[in-house]
């Protein structure tokens, strides 16, 4: 069997080597999930470790959404990897090409207009991957997420959101996809890096300009009311020469009951973005609504979902500035630029072994392209497939790498005295987003960027809580 593979033309061993490590990877994953999946359902009761920490009722409730999102998980991605396969077994990549070339031939563009039939092609493939992930995205956020008490949208916004993503990722895509493709060609020798430096441009823009004008397409930012809250934030900020400019409040909740945090901007321009769902003096979620009719109105007067619930969500201002001196922690060790430079270094590396490779034929043949060797068609084939034992390595390290830097981060926010706030605000932001607090530990290994709670919390300290 072995002897008779290797007995095939190159082009055949390359194509069933990629089916091959899909495959492997897909078995994989759902080893390592159903180890898991079985944690979800045998661990019914709290354990001894986590009775201080998490009641019954919020063990259980976490343990069945974890289990539903572990089975939803095992569905969609099954159907991802069968759609895949076909998709490769039955010619749909040059199939799909042949469309675009005689979409673009009806416009009078011939086959020397590349270029342009590879941005129809591209849009073609976005549009057919936003049509089939619908149902299991529709099921995902009104079934599961509405079943466990976290979806606030209603199907019209979704579907008006999901148009304006597809819309603006459009915009961007095309753009960028043709003047990277154009590069590539009038780059001669040197062309790789040409195309690293462009991507670097572009992803440091984009960087910059999202949460000032893309983000704000689908959310409503506000700037963070003056009080107690920013002036204690703002004092955090210069106590370690963060350069904070301003502090926004996302309208998460319109969307989704669960929290987040973050920060972003370059140089002397730091802004630092805090959810609504976060903030338990802020959060819709804790406001009573009409006794009539159980909906809100949200500020710019448009029908919520939103529902108050029976216990406050979201965290108090000293739990908020832990979690922010955990966040600060991050930029402070410099791990917001080791992760670019680390990204960067892996960008140029792929592009210096793509244009080695971009010139076999023979990776061309292996997809259905016998008579051309369109650039777009090369960077998918390479990225994509060829390079897939490479990124699922790389993965995993930047997994490994990523838990690292959390505790360190933990630890920045302990020696900056807010280790029992911390404490607490790990244990509150496990409870609102309904975290099962145990792993198996080969999951949590291939999986985990953050460490899992007890890990943290253990790492913390021993701190008594109230």
């Amino acid at each position: 069997m072995v002897d008779s593979l290797f007995d095939l033309p190159v082009e055949k061993q390359i194509f069933y080597a990629v089916l091959a490590f899909s495959w492997t990877v897909y078995l994989w994953e759902a080893y390592i999930s159903s180890r898991q999946r079985r944690v979800y359902r045998l661990t019914t009761h709290v354990p001894q470790e986590l009775g201080k920490i998490m009641d019954p009722e919020t063990f259980e409730k976490s343990r069945r959404y974890q289990l539903d999102k572990s089975n939803f998980s095992f569905w969609s991605g099954l159907y991802s990897e069968t759609e895949g396969t076909l998709i490769l077994v039955l010619g749909g990549i040059p199939f799909l090409w042949s469309v675009a070339g005689a979409a673009t031939a009806r416009f009078g563009y011939g086959s020397e207009y590349e270029i342009t039939q590879s941005l129809v092609f591209l849009t073609l493939a976005t549009l057919f991957s936003a049509l089939t992930g619908l149902p299991w995205s529709l099921y995902s956020t009104f079934v599961i997420e509405e079943k466990h008490g976290f979806n606030q949208q209603t199907i019209a916004f979704f579907i008006r959101d999901a148009i304006k993503k597809f819309v603006v990722t459009q915009c961007i895509l095309l753009p960028v996809t043709s003047l990277l493709l154009y590069i590539i060609k009038i780059g001669g020798d040197y062309f790789f890096i040409y195309a690293w430096l462009f991507t670097l441009a572009v992803s440091l823009v984009l960087v910059t300009i999202y949460a000032d004008y893309i983000a704000p397409l689908f959310d409503k930012f506000t700037p963070l009311p003056e009080g107690e809250l920013k002036t204690d934030i703002e004092d955090m900020a210069k106590s370690i020469s963060f350069p904070l400019t301003k502090i926004y409040v996302v309208e998460g909740s319109k969307r989704s009951s669960h929290s987040n945090a973050y920060f972003y901007g370059f140089f002397k321009n730091k802004r630092i973005v805090l959810f609504d769902t976060l903030l338990e003096e802020y959060s819709p979620l804790n406001k009573s609504t009409d006794p009539q009719t159980d909906i809100p109105e949200s500020d710019d007067g448009s029908e919520s979902k939103v529902k108050a619930k029976h216990k406050k969500q979201g965290c108090t201002n000293p739990e908020i500035l832990a979690v922010l001196g955990h966040e600060l922690g991050h930029w402070k060790l410099g791990h917001t630029v080791k992760n670019i430079v680390i990204s960067q270094m892996n960008s140029f590396l792929c592009f210096s072994l793509f244009a080695v490779l971009i010139g076999r034929k023979e990776l061309f043949v292996a997809f259905g392209f016998d008579d051309s060797q369109p650039t777009l068609i090369g960077l998918m084939i390479i990225f994509q497939f060829i390079f897939s034992p490479y990124n699922e390595l790389l993965s995993f390290c930047l997994t490994v790498l990523s838990r690292r830097f959390e505790f360190q981060a933990d630890a920045f926010a302990r020696a900056m005295g807010k280790a029992s706030e911390l404490y607490s605000a790990l244990i509150r932001l496990n409870k609102d987003n309904l975290g099962f607090p145990v792993a198996d530990w080969l999951f949590s290994m291939w999986h985990y960027s953050h460490p899992p709670l007890l890990e943290r919390l253990r790492a913390l300290g021993n701190i008594k809580q109230d």
